[in-house]
């Protein structure tokens, strides 16, 4: 009898251990798929009962009127902008071409009283033939070769750019919303609808159709018109909410209260409650203890469970792990500052051989070379120092420093009787080493040049923040040697021009210059400022 009594309990431990094998995502999915099933086969009867056959028809008819809207559209703009651009490719070879101007008139003289209108100008911006409007010049010469450019215009209407060969001669044209409007009704259908034209993300409506209510269902469709990405989209509004679809929109809302319920239960209780055991377990530890083997074979989750012996394997490596990676960064930081330190010693070295050897030339300009050189090697050696000197805090260059600390090199290695002054305005700056070299080899070079045009040159370094750009500055280097002159222009031809363009374009930024105040400008990237 005692074994008989046994036999049942057997039973259920061998389920509840069969069962606690299991995946937890497999019982999570086997529970939900129990609780949803009604809700869900409930929620889909409802709606397709209710809105296939309506919806079906709706959308047949929306793609028939889109479909005829579309091509009334497409025929029309592509036949006036190929009549255009014929004009615009005759006025390119000939622009006193009257007949061609005339016979533009023509294809447009149609619409032009709904409002239509289209201008033909050349590269200066005159006005060849037809009547300027507002943007004409804008979408025209986005035009290359075959392309047609569009620039919609809400409220408005929609403007189209051609451009004829070697872009002398562009055109552009005007529709406005009524003449769209016109073109695009479709014949057979009598739904009220809603077309826009769309470009992107811009969209121009043509025909809007409000909204009754807050719970309108539309049904739409889009057709390229293709004519420079253009698109167009008609919307119809579709069966109305009934109480079947009320249900069928409300059955969602119990599902996902049902799913979120017993999902919270399953994952709590399954998942959560033993992860957040495991982890004040795992907190609990000191470096180089393991977990205690009994706590994780107690947990419910096969799971986390594994995820614990797997702990314990990492625990065991990663202490000697670090101890390796604390070893390999010290030798890694001693190398680090040795390179630093050697390439240091080795700017110096050439900067002082350069200097031995400017001391034995025996012409001006000879000496005047080797000045030139020594600055740029300078430049070059200030940014490694700095650079070195702020490695550790690993916040970037300080400009200021930089700037100021070339500033005093050129003085120092300007040609003799030379009166040459630099007043500095910087503000702190933190920049990459990758911008650091550029801005240093940058103010040497426009010095340089200011110093060539007058050897008494007063120069100004700026650095300023750039305004309504965040984390950008402006430099900038101003003297009245730089004004445009004759002078000017041969050095920057001759070498001076070809150095700042480059150096521009590895800043990645274009250089401004004024020549009516004598400054170079550009904007510089900064990683911050004190």
């Amino acid at each position: 009898m005692a074994g008989k009594v046994e036999r049942p309990g057997a039973a259920t431990s061998m389920a509840a251990t069969f069962v606690a094998r299991w995946p937890t995502g497999a019982k999570l999915f086997l529970i939900l798929s129990i609780a949803l099933l009604p809700l869900a086969v409930i929620a889909v009867f409802a709606t397709l009962q209710t809105t296939r056959n309506a919806d079906s028809e709706a959308l047949a008819g929306l793609r028939l009127a889109s479909s005829e809207s579309s091509r009334a559209i497409a025929i029309e703009l592509i036949g006036d902008m190929t009549a255009l651009r014929a004009t615009v490719d005759a006025l390119a070879v000939d622009q006193r071409d009257a007949p061609s101007c005339a016979r533009a008139r023509g294809v447009f003289a149609q619409q032009s009283t709904n409002g239509t209108q289209f201008v033909i100008f050349n590269r200066e911006g005159r006005v060849l033939c037809g009547t300027p409007f507002a943007g004409a010049r804008r979408v025209a010469v986005k035009a290359d070769g075959s392309n047609v450019t569009a620039s919609l215009q809400p409220g408005q209407g929609l403007s189209l750019g051609v451009a004829g060969n070697r872009r002398r001669v562009f055109g552009a044209a005007f529709f406005p919303i009524s003449v769209l409007a016109n073109l695009s009704r479709p014949s057979a259908f009598v739904h009220p609808y809603e077309l826009a034209i769309l470009e992107g993300r811009k969209q121009l409506i043509i025909n809007p159709l409000p909204r009754e209510s807050a719970l309108e269902r539309r049904t739409l469709n889009r057709t390229d018109l293709g004519i420079a990405d253009l698109a167009i989209e008609m919307q119809v509004r579709s069966t109305p909410i009934t109480s079947s679809l009320v249900i069928a929109l409300l059955l969602p809302l119990l599902m996902w209260a049902a799913a979120a319920g017993i999902s919270w239960f399953v994952v709590d209780h399954l998942l959560v409650r033993p992860l957040r055991q495991l982890r004040a377990n795992i907190a609990a530890l000191t470096p180089g203890e393991e977990p205690d083997p009994a706590v994780l074979r107690a947990l419910p989750a096969q799971e986390i469970r594994e995820l614990g012996d797997t702990f314990r394997t990492l625990s065991r490596t990663v202490a000697l792990h670090e101890a390796g990676l604390a070893e390999g960064l010290v030798r890694q930081t001693r190398l680090t500052r040795e390179v630093h330190h050697r390439v240091k010693n080795n700017l110096q070295v050439i900067s002082s051989l350069i200097n031995l050897h400017a001391r034995g030339a025996t012409t001006p300009d000879a000496s005047l070379a080797y000045a030139s050189i020594q600055r740029r090697v300078d430049a070059l050696a200030v940014v490694h120092r700095n650079h070195f000197a702020e490695m550790e805090e690993n916040r970037g260059l300080g400009l200021r420093p930089v700037v100021s600390e070339l500033a005093t090199n050129i003085r120092a290695t300007a040609p003799d009787g030379s009166r040459l002054g630099i007043a500095l305005e910087l503000d702190s700056f933190f920049v990459s080493q990758d911008i650091a070299v550029p801005v240093a080899f940058l103010v040497t070079e426009v010095v340089e040049l200011a110093l060539a045009c007058d050897p008494q040159a007063q120069i100004a370094i700026s650095l300023k923040p750039a305004p309504d750009q965040i984390e950008r500055a402006i430099l900038r280097v101003s003297s009245p040697a730089l004004i445009e002159s004759e002078s000017l222009r041969q050095r920057l031809n001759q070498r001076y021009g070809r150095v700042i363009e480059g150096l521009s374009r590895q800043l990645r930024a274009p250089m401004q210059y004024d020549a009516d105040q004598g400054s170079y400008a550009i904007s510089i990237a900064t990683l911050g400022r004190e």
